[in-house]
C-alpha cells in the first residue's frame, strides 16, 4: 500500500473506529470498519503492519475520533430526515465506513478521495459497494462538474479531518466554487485554529503527529481559521449555523479535556450554502 502520509492518517482513523466500537459501551457501532481493517492488514507488508497497524493509539485519540464520527453521522442522519432524496458527499473519505452507519436508503451517497485510496477501497470492499466512488483530489473541480450535472440542490458535503492539510488559498477557492455551484445545501467541516499552521505551534503539531502516528511533516496542518465567521467571507451565501467540539461531548475521555479551554482549537463547523438562492 503505497500511500502518502496524509492518506496514512486515514488508517489511524479506521483503527480508532474499530477500537472504540469493540468496547463494552461503544461510542459507535461499526462492524464494517472491522471488516475493512482486516482486509487492509491482509494487503500490508510486514513493515507497513509495524508502522501503520501495530502502533498503540492513545485512548484520548481513539475516543476523539469516534466521537467525531458519531457527531457527523448524527448531522447526516438529521439532514437526510429533513431533506428527502438528498445527496451526501463524503470528501476525503479515506477508509471510512459511514455509508453503513447512516440511513443510506433515503439518500444518494458519494465518496471522494485520492485515486490511491479509492483503488484500495474498491479492492477490499468489492461486492459490498453500492454507491459511487470518485478518485481525485477535492481541489480538482472535475468532481464538482460530475456531481452537479446530476444534482446541485439539497447536498450535504462532509469534510472530516481534511481541510487542515490543504493550502489555505486552495481551500478559500474551493469555498468560492461550491458557493456558486451548490444551493440549499450544507457543508460540515473540521477546522483548526490558525496558530497551528505556522511558527512554533506548527512544529509542535508536526512532532505530535510524528509521535502519535509515526508520520512526518507531510501530514502537518496548513489551513486554519481565526473563528467560524471567517468562513462566511470565502464565498457568497455561506452562513455558519453550528459549531461543535469533541471536548463538549458528554462521552469525552479523559473528562478533564472538557475543562482545558481547547474547544476552539480543533472543532467542527456546519454552514449552509446559498440557502436563499
Amino acid at each position: 500500500m503505497e500511500l502518502t502520509d496524509v492518506s496514512k492518517t486515514a488508517l489511524a482513523t479506521l483503527r480508532s473506529h474499530v477500537i472504540e466500537s469493540q468496547k463494552r459501551n461503544p461510542v459507535i457501532n461499526d462492524p464494517m470498519a472491522a471488516y475493512c481493517l482486516e482486509k487492509l492488514i491482509s494487503l500490508a507488508s510486514e513493515k507497513e503492519k509495524t508502522l501503520l497497524f501495530n502502533r498503540k493509539l492513545p485512548t484520548s485519540f481513539t475516543n476523539h475520533i469516534a466521537l467525531r464520527a458519531r457527531k457527523y453521522d448524527q448531522i447526516v442522519n438529521n439532514y437526510i430526515s429533513n431533506n428527502l432524496s438528498c445527496t451526501v458527499i463524503n470528501l476525503g473519505c479515506g477508509f471510512d465506513t459511514r455509508f453503513w452507519r447512516i440511513n443510506n436508503k433515503k439518500c444518494a451517497y458519494i465518496e471522494l478521495d485520492l485515486l490511491e485510496i479509492i483503488a484500495i477501497k474498491e479492492e477490499i470492499l468489492k461486492e459490498h459497494l453500492s454507491y459511487e466512488l470518485i478518485g481525485c483530489s477535492v481541489l480538482d473541480p472535475s468532481w464538482i462538474e460530475k456531481v452537479t450535472s446530476k444534482n446541485n440542490k439539497n447536498v450535504i458535503l462532509l469534510a472530516e479531518g481534511l481541510f487542515m492539510y490543504l493550502p489555505k488559498m486552495e481551500v478559500i477557492n474551493f469555498f468560492k466554487t461550491i458557493s456558486n455551484r451548490f444551493y440549499q445545501s450544507q457543508i460540515v467541516l473540521e477546522v483548526v485554529t490558525e496558530k497551528y499552521t505556522h511558527g512554533i505551534w506548527k512544529k509542535i503539531i508536526e512532532m505530535k503527529i510524528k509521535r502519535l502516528l509515526g508520520l512526518n511533516a507531510g501530514s502537518s496542518y496548513n489551513f486554519g481559521i481565526k473563528n467560524a465567521a471567517e468562513l462566511e467571507s470565502y464565498g457568497n451565501g455561506i452562513k455558519v449555523i453550528d459549531e461543535w467540539s469533541y471536548v463538549e461531548d458528554p462521552d469525552i475521555r479523559p473528562r478533564i479535556l472538557k475543562y482545558m479551554g481547547i474547544s476552539r482549537t480543533q472543532w467542527t463547523i456546519t454552514a449552509t450554502i446559498n440557502e436563499n438562492k
